[in-house]
């Protein structure tokens, strides 16, 4: 992306960041409809992923999933304008908590909040950080500007961003410093360090380092979900209780467990998840791929 797209694209989010976020969402909705009628790549993945997780839905019901799928996905984008440049307080009116655990406990032992991909991840991560302090595992894009855009918009509120690559002895210093850590473990990022797991069935490379860091660091993990509610009212962030007996002393019985709990979530609000991901890229030995 070359200096002027980066600048028209900054420009855009900040013009975003000043409408109703109603008028932002439903012009992100109307986006993602437009979207589906195209024949894309993306589409191709959402469907092959819909087939393969939900076999028992006909062809006309997973056509209705992945077209709401692509509104929700275009609205995401759109509304990270508000996300990234809206104000502590505008954020805050936006989004419902509900807790199981108490999030200003000064005596919380070490915690790993671990998400989830589903749309509204974005705008629940930033909100722990109005909260309390904590940090923030990210995944480093290939656009180098739009990179340090995000890195930075997502931190403007004093969450530590933190590359995924880092060395997991500088996290695990961070959980016994008493300072909480967001990471997500649901995408296939490559055989290193994961193993193959049911994901709806489907043997899915499912990374192990929510296990292990959460051993090394002697850390409790706590899964939290975001959703987008109905009717242009905002958002939700459900903290749950922390994951009893875990980590195990199994990677993969970890991986399993972490994966149906996602399981359950999506099928609460199954076109909020994020299918345009090839979630199945990589494939156990002697499997075809699937895309």
């Amino acid at each position: 992306m070359d200096q002027l797209g980066f600048v028209l694209i900054v420009a855009l989010l900040r013009a975003l960041s000043l409408l109703p976020y109603r008028w932002v969402a439903k012009l992100g909705s109307a986006l993602g409809a437009a979207l589906y009628r195209l024949p894309s790549r993306r589409k191709h993945v959402v469907l092959v992923n819909l087939r393969l997780c939900f076999p028992a839905k006909t062809e006309c019901e997973l056509d209705d999933l992945a077209r709401n799928h692509f509104r929700h996905v275009a609205r995401s984008y759109l509304e990270r304008a508000i996300q990234w440049y809206g104000s502590a307080k505008s954020l805050t009116s936006l989004v419902e908590i509900e807790s199981k655990i108490d999030l200003y406990d000064k005596d919380a032992p070490p915690t790993i909040f671990m998400g989830f991909h589903f749309v509204a991840i974005e705008v629940g991560c930033i909100l722990f950080s109005t909260r309390l302090p904590a940090a923030s595992l990210y995944t480093r894009m290939s656009n180098t500007r739009l990179c340090d855009l995000a890195k930075r918009q997502r931190g403007r509120f004093g969450a530590e961003m933190i590359e995924r690559s880092t060395s997991a002895r500088k996290i695990v210093a961070l959980l016994r410093s008493g300072k909480p850590v967001m990471l997500a473990a649901d995408m296939d990022h490559g055989i290193d360090n994961s193993v193959f797991v049911p994901f709806f069935g489907v043997p899915a490379c499912t990374l192990t380092s929510v296990s292990r860091l959460a051993r090394l660091g002697r850390a409790r993990v706590v899964p939290f979900v975001t959703e987008v509610l109905p009717n242009y009212r905002g958002y939700k962030l459900t903290v749950f209780e922390p994951l009893d007996d875990f980590p195990s002393d199994s990677d993969a019985v970890d991986a399993r467990r972490m994966n149906a709990f996602l399981e359950t979530q999506i099928l609460k609000f199954p076109e909020q998840y994020y299918w345009v991901h090839r979630r199945f890229k990589h494939r156990p030995p002697g499997e075809a791929g699937v895309y």
